[in-house]
């Protein structure tokens, strides 16, 4: 009996969950690169960002999917904190379209389906129609294995401890709620465990109530996906994440309170007794279903999913600033933390007066500038006092750095089509030289955060020579970084300018020059191990070539670049 039950179960499980996750991959690849822009610039209006999360969701079918990517946006800067919750909205609503097709009973296709994406994946040599295949194989794949888990979870229904379970949940749908949640937490899709209670009560094992309870603790376990991206993100996208939960947690409570109302109203929406159960073969036929099943209630669950999230998602839009505002009450952060992971500056309303678009770029590049000079210091702060806490952060901002290169390159190219004089076409070339390599020193700290981690964890110690090279080198590398930030900021005079980067330049390429040949030396002589010279030889070259980025970035601001 477990072998009969268990085994279709999980098969049929694991064929639904691959076949949603190669149709969402499928749906992804042959909608390229306009969803995530669509995503990036459709969304300065919360009721727009609304309609882009509904939109996005249901073609990519994965509530997941998008929450994921909100959360990468917010934790880049690049959307802030209500249009994420716009359009985290709407992909509540863009998710239930899996139901209503699992209510459509398109199962009976899922076979023919799944031969005819194999086709097209393994014989078409267009790279669009073998992405058509895979969506295909991937939605054949998904409601065959609904077919298969029926087969499995029909065994349940005739099962003591399930019976008791199942009637629990029709009389408690609370108990179905914390059922729901739980089961969505582990699987980590609420799609598949909305199609789970759809299988079990089409099979006759669940009661309406039982089902509805279910679906609705499905919509809280959903959130969890969205609380789990969001870790070792920034606060802003912590808070969207947090966000996701508090309006699907409220939602479910008050629509708990109106039970039996709600329950009435979706079967008064939706044809057919929900609790009906096929009596005869001639019943049977007639629904293309068996003897025991429950023919109606299949799209009574899914009416009941999607009319949640509809009337829930219409309660709180216009609500959406109080939310923002419980979430950044529920994730505090200081100030700095607060505006670090934004553009600041930047407003492309104000690309029509190149003047002012320019002053604006050049102060998010000083901005981009005395973050990488942070990242440098907090690098070697790690240097001599291992925290993973302040390596995260190290990580953290070379993404906010690259993500101002690409917004600070992208808003001066803006300017482009619009009259520049001899002078502002100037200025606009440098300011990109610059950011480029204020990137470039960025990664380069990165490297060298990557090199005191693996110091760490494989335990290598370094001499005291060696240490004490190490921060003289990386002292005159700060003292450069301090010299082309505070000219970035305060100008000066070019030729002055460039003698003073000419020194530090100077300085630092001999220092590297003398200790790489000594660290050689004392290789020789026995006094440092392999594993260690390694290290210190590509943190001496990430340090010169740190030189080197700020020696290009004081040519900018004198104007020889």
């Amino acid at each position: 009996m477990i072998k009969g039950m268990l085994f279709p179960f999980l098969g049929g499980l694991g064929l639904f969950l691959y076949g949603m996750k190669i149709m969402s991959e499928g749906l992804q690849k042959a909608a390229g690169d306009r969803l995530r822009k669509i995503l990036e610039k459709l969304t300065t209006n919360r009721i727009v960002a609304f309609l882009v999360g509904i939109g996005v969701t249901a073609v990519i079918q994965s509530s997941s999917a998008t929450t994921v990517m909100v959360v990468g946006f917010v934790n880049a800067g690049l959307m802030n904190l209500l249009q994420a919750i716009g359009v985290i909205l709407g992909a509540n609503i863009g998710t239930t379209v899996t139901a209503q097709m699992i209510a459509f009973k398109i199962h009976h296709y899922a076979l023919p389906i799944l031969g005819v994406g194999v086709g097209l994946r393994m014989f078409s040599k267009s790279r669009r129609w073998q992405y058509y295949g895979e969506i295909m194989i991937g939605f054949g794949m998904l409601f065959y294995g609904l077919t298969v888990m029926k087969d499995g979870l029909s065994v349940l229904k005739t099962q003591p401890f399930f019976q008791k379970a199942f009637i629990s949940f029709s009389r408690n749908p609370l108990l179905a709620v914390m059922a729901g949640a739980l089961l969505t937490m582990v699987l980590q899709s609420s799609s598949a465990t909305v199609g789970i209670t759809m299988t079990l009560a089409s099979s006759g094992a669940l009661t309406m109530a039982g089902g509805v309870g279910l679906v609705l603790g499905e919509n809280i376990g959903t959130t969890i996906t969205a609380l789990l991206a969001s870790i070792g993100t920034n606060v802003a996208a912590k808070r969207a994440a947090r966000a996701h939960m508090i309006f699907n947690v409220l939602g479910v409570t008050y629509i708990l309170l109106l039970f039996p109302l709600y329950i009435r109203f979706v079967d008064y929406l939706t044809p057919g007794n929900p609790d009906m159960i096929i009596q005869t073969a001639q019943q049977a036929a007639m629904y293309g279903m068996s003897i025991g099943d429950k023919p109606f209630i299949a799209r009574h669950l899914a009416n009941a999913h999607t009319i949640f999230n509809v009337v829930n998602c219409l309660v709180f839009l216009p609500f959406m600033g109080i939310l923002a505002k419980v979430s950044t009450w529920m994730v505090p952060s200081r100030d700095e933390e607060e505006t670090e992971y934004h553009l600041l500056y930047l407003d492309n309303r104000v690309v029509d007066t190149p003047s002012l678009a320019i002053s604006q770029a050049r102060k998010e590049a000083i901005r981009m500038a005395q973050l990488a000079r942070k990242m440098f210091r907090q690098t070697m702060e790690c240097f001599h006092h291992y925290s993973p806490e302040l390596a995260e952060k190290v990580y953290r901002r070379e993404n906010v750095v690259d993500m101002l290169q690409k917004e600070i390159t992208d808003f001066l190219v803006a300017l482009s089509p619009h009259s520049l004089t001899q002078e502002f076409s100037r200025e606009v070339t440098s300011i990109m030289y610059m950011v480029n390599n204020i990137e470039r020193i960025g990664d380069h700290a990165e490297n060298l955060i990557k090199l005191v981690e693996r110091r760490h964890d494989s335990r290598v110690q370094f001499s005291d020579e060696a240490v004490q090279e190490i921060k003289d080198l990386a002292d005159k590398v700060m003292e450069f970084l301090d010299f082309v930030c505070r000219a970035l900021s305060e100008g000066g005079e070019p030729q002055q300018l460039m003698a003073e980067a000419k020194r530090y330049e100077t300085i630092i390429n001999n220092l590297e020059d003398r200790y790489r040949n000594g660290h050689i030396k004392r290789l020789n002589e026995g006094c440092c191990s392999v594993n260690a010279g390694l290290i210190f030889i590509d943190m001496l070259t990430n340090f010169e070539k740190i030189g080197d980025h700020c020696y290009n970035m004081a040519e900018s601001i004198a104007g020889v670049k």
